[in-house]
């Protein structure tokens, strides 16, 4: 069958289509994005504006036009950390659905963690022991742990990168205070993660990672899903400091960087070594499938 997974994420509106059959996996047939920037479309009273909705709405209706001529049956919808966030989160998924006709569900944060467990256990498979996933979105950060398709524990924290670029970086938060801050709320969860010992393999997805890899030398998309691509704390540690010192036109100038995130690459980059240091990665293997393929996979599963 041909399906379609509309993501509606704190930074970016992304319409994947693939093909989907049993025994398989889902082959991408088609993508439809839009960089919506939602979590910088809220109010102080952290409601969607009026412009924010739109947007959003605006893009839902032609994602669903695309989806409709690329011959899709089925277009499973999601939210993530910006609706989720809004106290007027009921309304905006109201708007949603109302244009569109789709049936727009906001996940927690949990659940986001764990249908990425879930992507990257089947594209890495058994062989691969305890997963530790990593996965630094626009509004907040997961984290899931586990020897099976279940995680054993699941965290997810309001560190994503557009986040703290937003609310910390721009109000004065100093980069050293940041590094302290990001390190005090990572700590609370990682003693439940580390309980039953260490990662077999630990696994990093979704963009900012992707980005932040492809700047320490990982290779470009062009060369495929199947080339083994890595972010090192070693090679990391400095990119941090060098971010600190660029503007974001010169961040955007870096390999695997786009214009629309390159302003929170610094944060992003600040999140990935903390992480990576507390929980004691000296080296990340980046995963192709995310959040997207682990809502496609399982809804497949109960199919």
């Amino acid at each position: 069958m041909r399906m379609g997974v509309l993501d509606i994420g704190s930074n970016t509106g992304h319409l994947l289509i693939v093909d989907a059959y049993r025994g398989g996996p889902p082959i991408p047939a088609h993508s439809f994005k839009e960089p919506l920037r939602l979590a910088e479309h809220l109010d102080e009273e952290q409601r969607v504006t009026d412009e924010g909705v739109a947007r959003l709405v605006k893009y839902a209706v032609e994602a669903t036009h695309e989806a409709a001529e690329k011959g899709c049956d089925t277009v499973l919808a999601f939210a993530t950390s910006a609706v989720r966030d809004a106290v007027n989160a009921d309304e905006v998924i109201q708007a949603v659905n109302e244009a569109t006709g789709l049936d727009l569900q906001v996940l927690p944060g949990e659940d986001e963690a764990r249908l990425t467990f879930l992507a990257v256990r089947r594209w890495f498979g058994w062989s691969s022991g305890r997963l530790g996933v990593f996965d630094i979105g626009g509004g907040s950060l997961e984290l899931a742990v586990g020897a099976d398709e279940e995680p054993d524990v699941v965290s997810s924290l309001p560190l994503g990168a557009g986040r703290l670029t937003r609310e910390r970086l721009e109000r004065g938060v100093s980069l050293p205070e940041l590094k302290l801050q990001v390190r005090r709320e990572i700590g609370q969860p990682a003693g439940p993660l580390l309980r039953g010992g260490g990662f077999d393999r630990a696994v990093a997805t979704s963009k900012t990672f992707r980005s932040l890899a492809r700047m320490c030398g990982a290779a470009p998309s062009a060369e495929g899903p199947y080339v083994r691509r890595v972010l090192s704390l070693q090679r990391l540690g400095p990119l941090v400091d060098q971010l600190a010192t660029m503007t974001p036109d010169e961040v955007a100038a870096l390999p695997g960087v786009t214009a629309d995130r390159a302003h929170q690459m610094r944060a992003g980059a600040v999140v990935a070594e903390a992480a990576m240091d507390l929980f004691g990665v000296e080296e990340l293997e980046i995963c192709p499938w995310a959040l997207r393929e682990g809502v496609l996979i399982e809804h497949l599963d109960h199919l």
